[in-house]
Formats: structure tokens, sequence, C-alpha cells
């Protein structure tokens, strides 16, 4: 399985510095080019591969972590997006509601991706919460994932597992995916609650 980060923002630096931390390789791509990106890996180890946005778009699983419009240029990068399994990490805040067409805003995504498999996640932490260690003494920081596709949550919950952190399943993006959909100038319940699961 391989994977890819799009965006070198404040979260799309948060993830990396995650995926370093657990070992895991990690492309990360922006429009700018992979030497904009060289320093940061540098910091971050070997784990973490600069890459184009051509390159990055090849991976099994795809992290979207731009500014929510911009979606739509990375959407249009790709010749095709069958199969593949994209993480929105993105938030709407401030867009207006009769812009997303009354929708989530992770439906909107979905719909300029033909044939991906969407996955609602790592939105509703700030980036600097997101960059901490997952794991404390208490348990692990939870992370909250919304799909309507239960074989894509499956292998995201499997990559939050591997970053240490806990997933927690809020079901389909029109139900439980609301709780971290921000909807025009309101944030939902669930964004920026920092919740840790216990160990067994």
């Amino acid at each position: 399985m391989t994977y890819s980060i799009i965006g070198t923002g404040n979260i799309g630096k948060a993830l990396a510095r995650q995926f370093a931390r657990s070992g895991t390789a990690i492309g990360v791509a922006n429009t700018r080019g992979p030497e904009s990106i060289a320093s940061m890996a540098q910091e971050y180890g070997n784990k973490v591969v600069p890459l184009t946005l051509q390159e990055a778009l090849k991976a099994d699983v795809i992290i979207l972590a731009v500014p929510f419009w911009a979606h739509r240029d990375v959407a249009k990068a790709a010749p095709t997006w069958q199969g593949k399994v994209v993480i929105d990490a993105t938030n709407a805040y401030g867009v207006p509601l009769s812009d997303l067409d009354n929708l989530p805003s992770s439906a909107i995504v979905a719909k300029a991706l033909p044939g991906a498999h969407l996955v609602k996640a790592f939105n509703h932490l700030p980036a600097g919460v997101l960059a901490q260690d997952p794991a404390t003494a208490g348990g692990r920081r939870v992370i909250f994932l919304s799909s309507d596709d239960e074989g894509a949550t499956a292998t995201v919950a499997a990559l939050v597992e591997k970053l240490g952190y806990a997933p927690v399943s809020l079901g389909k993006i029109a139900q439980g995916g609301q709780l971290v959909q921000a909807r025009d100038k309101s944030w939902a319940p669930l964004i920026f609650q920092d919740l840790f699961k216990k160990e067994k």
C-alpha cells in the first residue's frame, strides 16, 4: 500500500511528521514542485519523499490536505480516480451552503473525483494538535472517519492505527459525517474535540 499527501500547509506537514514518526513511507506533493518540499523532507527524515503532483497521484491512498476549493485543481490533475482511496482532510469553513448545493463538503469533493473511494478524516483537529504524539499514558488520540464506502473506511482505519491513533467511525458522510463537516461559518460539534481512547 502506497500513501501520499497533497498539500504542504500546516495539516500536510503535521501528517507528514506522523508518517515519519511511525516509520511509514509517505510521498508529499504540492503545486510548487518537489524542490519546495526538500527542507521538510530533510527535517522529517528519509520516510518523507518529495514528489511531483503527478507522482503523488499514483499512490493507492491519497490524503487531500489543501484549501477546500483547491480540490478542483487536484481533481483535474489525475487521468482517473478509479479505485483510489482519497482521504478528505479539508474544511469548508466560510463557504456558503449555496456554493455546496446544501450538501456536506465531502460530498462535493467526492463528486469531483469520480470513481474514488472517499473518506473524511484528519480534519477535526488543529494542525498543532495533529502534530503531537498521538499516544499518551491515558490512551490514543481519536481520529474520526466517515465514508459511504465500508472497504475504504477499513483501509483508512488501518492507516490511522499504523500512525498511532484510535479510529472512530461516524458512519456515512450524510449522517454521522455531518458531525465533522464545517457548514458556512459554523464548526460542526466534533471539530476541535481532542478525545482519547483508553487502551484495554
